[in-house]
């Protein structure tokens, strides 16, 4: 899990080697099988998790009990609720394995003393919460004005490595459209 996340890192942010070896003195390597929660809802979100192997999601549930997929989180991408995490409030969402992954897992003490003592790892996270923020507005965008074959092609481009490894009802929860109208998309974008 290791060797995954200091490639990762040594190509996103410049750290000297001790850098490096604190911020992986507190990280908390974790195995997960397939469908085990790493958060649930009405829990705090208690770490940023790195994932070295495998996918996440993160979904809400409404009353009825129908999942809203609000993002997955493959190989070399991070996940959290940010607003659970920050605030230390309940969260208003799951996180679980849709495979047998390896996480890494900071805590927000150990992130923020991080933060604090290596100002490039500082910068570097501010700048995946602003890319963050931009994707939330981009979809938010999408949500309102894009048909439903836009939805899907901007699906694709965003999760080219995944679209083979995620249930299709997943994929059309993501999208907000039916599995019916989803599947009508597919087959005519194989037919062109």
């Amino acid at each position: 899990m290791i060797a995954e996340f200091e490639r990762y890192i040594k190509e996103k942010v410049k750290l000297s080697d001790g850098d490096l070896q604190l911020i992986l003195s507190v990280a908390v390597e974790k195995t997960v099988r397939r469908k085990q929660l790493l958060l649930q809802e009405g829990e705090v979100c208690r770490h940023k998790m790195f994932i070295c192997k495998g996918l996440l999601r993160t979904y809400r549930t409404r009353e009825d009990g129908s999942e809203h997929v609000m993002m997955f989180s493959p190989e070399t991408w991070w996940a959290t609720d940010p607003e659970s995490l920050n605030n230390q409030t309940p969260s208003l969402y799951y996180i679980d394995a849709l495979e047998d992954s390896e996480v890494l897992l900071w805590t927000k003490k150990d992130f923020d003393m991080l933060c604090a003592q290596i100002p490039a790892l500082k910068a570097y996270s501010e700048k995946l919460i602003s890319i963050n923020l931009n994707l939330g507005r981009q979809r938010i965008f999408s949500a309102i004005s894009a048909t439903a074959e836009e939805k899907y092609d901007e699906f694709v481009a965003s999760y080219p490595n995944i679209f083979a490894r995620i249930p299709l009802h997943m994929v059309a929860s993501y999208l907000g459209v039916s599995l019916k109208t989803l599947s009508r998309v597919r087959q005519t974008q194989l037919k062109r």
